[in-house]
């Protein structure tokens, strides 16, 4: 995986301006306030989140969360993801938007959580190793594209529903892990911004690190370190953001619809009359001079 210069300068610069908080059962969350767009302005400070599920939310979780003042929450985790998690904890005053989108991580064809916990090295082999790991995410980037316009335009409908105020904001944004799904959808909607490429990258890439990770829990309760390291080579690929992933989305994007103006009008439904809303809701002004 390349990781240039330019994305290790431009995580830097986005660092949120309020402080990151400890939460003990929710990963990977954070404000993506602070990042900028081509037109000099930045996203506000409070408005837009994602994270891992809420599940697992501890009491001094839920009563961080329920203190965002957050009026929406949009949980991309299907069925299995719920079943095997459990629902996302209450937030008082919240609209919890359920919108299953495809999971990069799984294998439709297999029990493939079932391999993981049990450690089945030789099955994971064979439908993990020699590159088969990050062909299937990048495939999976590409049909998250392609395969859930419906859903991102929902997505971005209820993010700017006329006369609502702004009802839909703060919003937070969130699948299991917070990398893919959450990861993607992020993306699309800093592209209807025109927050600067090389900083959606960037917040992307922040999911590596190391308290952010989704805790793939073994069968026997073992977890990270204590995962065979044979076993964890070939699942890093799935648990790792690389950044060739989201450029596969980018590069679909350009190579279906032509550009993001028409991929975000013609594929997703974001009028230039929404689009100008969802920039009013998320954007602070541009600055004088």
């Amino acid at each position: 995986m390349t990781r240039g210069a330019p994305v290790t300068q431009e995580v830097q610069q986005s660092t949120p301006s309020v402080p990151e908080p400890e939460l003990t059962g929710v990963r990977n969350f954070r404000d993506v306030g602070g990042l900028p767009t081509d037109d000099g302005r930045r996203v506000k400070d409070g408005v837009l989140f994602r994270s891992g599920h809420l599940a697992h939310a501890t009491p001094d979780d839920t009563e961080f969360l329920a203190g965002l003042g957050l009026h929406t929450v949009f949980d991309f985790r299907n069925g299995d993801d719920i079943a095997l998690e459990g629902p996302d904890a209450a937030l008082p005053g919240t609209r919890n938007v359920n919108m299953p989108l495809s999971d990069p991580a799984r294998n439709s064809d297999a029990d493939f959580w079932r391999l993981v916990r049990n450690g089945d090295l030789p099955s994971l082999q064979e439908l993990l190793g020699d590159g088969r790991a990050a062909a299937r995410m990048t495939g999976s980037y590409r049909r998250l594209i392609l395969e859930r316009t419906a859903e991102h335009g929902r997505m971005l409908a209820l993010l700017t529903e006329p006369g609502s105020g702004a009802a839909a904001v703060p919003a937070l944004l969130h699948c299991a892990a917070g990398k893919d799904r959450a990861g993607t959808s992020i993306a699309v909607i800093l592209l209807a911004l025109g927050v600067r490429r090389s900083a959606i990258e960037a917040d992307y890439l922040e999911s590596n690190a190391k308290h952010r990770r989704y805790r793939v829990v073994r069968g026997d309760g073992s977890t990270g370190a204590d995962i065979e390291p044979a076993v964890r080579e070939l699942l890093d690929p799935l648990f790792e953001a690389r950044v060739e992933y989201l450029r596969t989305a980018f590069d679909t994007i350009e190579e279906h619809w032509g550009s993001v103006d028409r991929y975000l009008e013609d594929g997703l439904g974001l009028t230039p009359e929404r689009r100008e809303r969802l920039r009013e809701l998320l954007l602070t002004e541009a600055a004088a001079g």
